[in-house]
């Protein structure tokens, strides 16, 4: 047995299948299938390689956005959307930043750090939208985040585009502006953020979520 799934809706890739991922001049096979055991949640890519003798080199998930693109030496990366802590926004505005993978001696390895320059950069839609969206008239809006009485609609938008940076930031590890955008937030609302952050990238970024916990134990 090579691979089994019971997933509801199991697609054969045949747009990705063929593409090199591990860089041994031989092609993969790709899988696309449902991992939350039903059609409205949860999909993951499955790639296998076939040589020396077939083996499932890595999944990764379709939290959002998955795109497949050749960097400028024509080697294979990953850039996957993955979104971070939803503090006072609703599933339709849920913050998201990028990571980028590659895939060395068998397994996904994180490279987001090389293309920082130009996720955090106005090449980039999504930047160009969140620093329009965090205009200093705009930050005031925070102050209302969460509070019963106010549309949600009001602010969301700040404060997805608010997390979608400071996630960016975590991701590219530059933990000093991440703590520049998480000092944006209202002192009332602050302490709250933090721990979601510290809670939510505990175990990929232990190093800045104890430097977060250090923040709030010393209040």
């Amino acid at each position: 047995m090579v691979f089994r799934t019971s997933g509801f809706s199991v697609v054969f890739d045949e747009e990705v299948t063929g593409k090199d991922f591990d860089g041994d001049g031989k092609p993969e096979v790709v899988f696309r299938t449902d991992s939350g055991g039903g059609m409205h949640c949860c999909w993951a890519y499955i790639v296998f390689a076939l040589t020396p003798r077939p083996h499932k080199l890595f999944e990764i998930a379709m939290d959002g956005r998955v795109d497949f693109k050749t960097d400028k030496d024509g080697r294979l990366v990953i850039w996957q959307r993955v979104s971070g802590p939803m503090e006072f926004t609703s599933m339709a505005r849920r913050p998201f930043g990028e990571k980028v993978l590659r895939v060395r001696d068998g397994k996904l390895m994180d490279a987001t750090a090389e293309f920082c320059g130009r996720i955090l950069s106005d090449e980039m839609e999504d930047y160009r939208a969140d620093q329009q969206a965090l205009a200093p008239a705009n930050l005031k809006k925070l102050e209302h985040a969460g509070e019963a009485g106010y549309d949600s609609s009001d602010y969301e938008e700040v404060v997805s585009a608010l997390e979608s940076r400071t996630i960016q930031h975590v991701f590219c590890r530059q933990y000093g502006e991440a703590l520049k955008d998480l000092n944006l937030w209202p002192a009332g609302k602050r302490e709250i953020v933090m721990k979601s952050f510290a809670q939510g990238i505990a175990q990929d970024y232990p190093e800045f979520a104890e430097r977060l916990q250090e923040i709030l134990n010393s209040k």
